[in-house]
């Protein structure tokens, strides 16, 4: 966590908490955060407490979605759509497939001059004795944890956009926007999301992949950014990957390090981007998180 967000956690956390009981610590951190935006809009700049106590950990306090991040898995796929039960159910069958697949690849002894394979080194995790899950080689499967929301719950994630997934799902936290290219100026429009002040919001956790509407007819996913890549992409930008490539991708991002940036080139969905774009400069008090349909 960026120090500039713990000096905002230790000057408001507490108070915010209290003002809003119920709510849950990652809200509770996007309304700590709202304050900053709003200091930044205005060129304010916050007393800040010099020195943080060791006491001081904003991150203990439980949050109503905890329970949907339980395991060792390594991504999370959430479905947003809940009109076509078939081809959901068509869908997580071929990603079963595809992960079992990878299961056997791993567990196939190291042979050959393959790089990918010989030079892997993975830190084991810890086992639970009261899971059915299982580890290869420090690999947790299965890799991806597919989440299905209850009846209850499916009011909330329903065609909800990247932003507002990240938001539910992930923890937020700033970073120094990137730096524009050389010879060029920074964005017109300032937005959180790519370059604000300076800033970017950010955010850190499982990796979200979200099975939308559209998904029941091209049998693919978004995979969400948890930041911008280069500048003027944003957090929050996503990519289609088809249903059988998410747990290959996942164990490479998890493990080899790959990042996706498209070469240098910016192919993300800029339908999306739009979207979290505006959803940003809406998410005012009580609509930090926004849960309405497009």
């Amino acid at each position: 966590m960026h120090d500039k967000f713990l000096q905002c956690l230790a000057n408001r956390y507490l108070t915010i908490r209290a003002q809003y009981p119920g709510e849950g610590r990652r809200k509770w951190h996007l309304r700590v955060l709202q304050e900053f935006w709003e200091s930044v809009l205005h060129n304010e700049t916050n007393a800040l407490r010099s020195n943080l106590s060791p006491d001081d950990d904003f991150t203990q306090d439980d949050d109503p979605f905890d329970h949907l991040l339980e395991g060792q898995e390594l991504g999370i796929l959430l479905r947003t759509d809940y009109s076509n039960e078939d081809a959901w159910q068509s869908f997580c069958t071929r990603l079963q497939s595809a992960e079992s697949e990878l299961a056997e690849a791993v567990k196939k002894p190291e042979t050959g001059n393959d790089t990918n394979d010989t030079d892997l080194s993975v830190q084991s995790q810890p086992e639970d004795s009261d899971s059915d899950r299982e580890s290869l080689d420090g690999v947790p499967f299965p890799i991806i944890k597919v989440v299905d929301p209850s009846p209850q719950e499916r009011t909330v994630f329903h065609n909800i956009s990247n932003l507002s997934a990240l938001r539910l799902l992930n923890d937020v936290d700033i970073r120094p926007a990137p730096n524009p290219p050389a010879g060029e100026s920074r964005i017109r429009t300032p937005n959180r999301l790519i370059d604000q002040g300076t800033w970017q919001e950010i955010y850190s956790g499982m990796n979200l992949w979200i099975y939308d509407a559209q998904s029941n007819t091209d049998q693919c996913v978004k995979l969400v950014g948890q930041e911008g890549d280069i500048y003027g992409t944003a957090t929050g930008d996503s990519w289609r990957v088809q249903g059988p490539h998410i747990c290959d991708l996942q164990f490479k991002m998890s493990f080899l390090g790959m990042t996706i940036n498209f070469g240098g080139l910016d192919r993300w969905d800029y339908g999306e981007r739009r979207r979290n774009l505006e959803e940003a400069n809406q998410n005012i008090g009580n609509n930090i998180i926004a849960t309405s349909s497009r």
